[in-house]
């Protein structure tokens, strides 16, 4: 299934499935109050839903079945109609992993590069920092499967406006990709890890690029480069792996504007979600609704290329299967 939270009419959010080729709404809850009065709850939010497990999940699959043959018409909307939100406005946890090992060894050429040019003798500086080994990445990178928290009330969703924080002339798009957590679990072995995936989701992790040049010397990861309002977009929807039996085999593309600016594959990852999982759950449990991102693909972002957004440029993450997630940046 590919599921959605929009908001309705009254302003209430609601949960609803995609059909009829991703241009209609099955309202979930409305289509269970109809065919049982008194069994919507499971359907009340995105959380809801997962909360309730795999018997949640068949009962939404038997709904969408009904509307879907037009049984249920008081239960459908139309998908250009309604006002998306992110498919979960506020995760329980967002977990930001860095799993691309190309987007990070480029990170850090243009982060030598520039401390390079602002030295006496660029070459020179260049050529030590390549002798030291800077570039490379550390050893525990490899062993690992490293991640920071960022801000789980500051997500956003499709169509919705990316604002830029103060002081901040550099801000960049991050092309990842994202799973929510369906069953809790702790110490999740590798062969079980894919029964705790919920489902899938396109996540746009937005960096003001400067600030978090002056931050990361500090040693604790991202601050104010990463945590602002608007700074996290997830969506449009969530995708069930049912749906997608190899991610790994997805492209991911970046455009902004039309012109395609970033391209790579889901396959990439040094360390597949089913090792994020194994890693981050080790003496500690994970819960339903946490939601945890890939990190950027090779060249996803345009930190690559020092080559930013600007006032009005519209940004499209697109993933085979996860559809695509489209966004205006507005500049202060």
């Amino acid at each position: 299934m590919k599921l959605v939270t929009y908001i309705d009419d009254a302003g209430t959010e609601r949960i609803g499935a995609l059909f009829d080729g991703e241009t209609k709404v099955a309202d979930l809850a409305a289509a269970a109050e109809a065919v049982s009065p008194g069994s919507a709850h499971p359907f009340a939010t995105m959380l809801t839903l997962i909360d309730g497990g795999e018997s949640a999940l068949a009962q939404a699959v038997k709904i969408l079945q009904s509307v879907a043959a037009g049984k249920l018409p008081n239960a459908a909307v139309d998908l250009d109609e309604i006002q998306q939100r992110s498919p979960v406005p506020v995760p329980r946890q967002i977990r930001a992993c860095i799993a691309f090992e190309d987007h990070l060894l480029n990170a850090h050429k243009v982060r030598y590069r520039r401390l390079a040019d602002a030295a006496p003798d660029p070459e020179a500086a260049w050529n030590k920092f390549v002798e030291e080994g800077a570039i490379a990445l550390n050893s525990v990178w490899y062993e690992r499967a490293l991640y920071y928290m960022t801000n789980r009330f500051s997500v956003i969703g499709p169509d919705e406006d990316i604002r830029c924080p103060k002081h901040s002339g550099r801000i960049d798009y991050e092309l990842e990709f994202g799973i929510f957590i369906g069953k809790e679990g702790r110490d999740i072995g590798l062969d079980q890890a894919k029964d705790h995936i919920f489902g899938y989701s396109i996540f746009n992790d937005i960096s003001a690029r400067e600030i978090q040049h002056q931050e990361m010397p500090g040693g604790v990861g991202p601050h104010k480069g990463k945590n602002f309002d608007t700074g996290n977009v997830i969506g449009p929807w969530i995708v069930t792996p049912d749906e997608i039996p190899d991610i790994a085999a997805s492209w991911m593309v970046a455009r902004v504007n039309g012109t395609e600016f970033s391209r790579g594959k889901c396959g990439d990852m040094y360390h597949d979600f089913s090792a994020i999982i194994a890693d981050i759950s080790r003496d500690e449990t994970l819960y339903p609704g946490e939601f945890i991102a890939s990190g950027t693909v090779g060249t996803g972002s345009g930190l690559e290329y020092d080559r930013y957004l600007a006032d009005g440029d519209i940004i499209e993450l697109e993933i085979d299967g996860l559809g695509i997630l489209r966004n205006k940046f507005v500049a202060a």
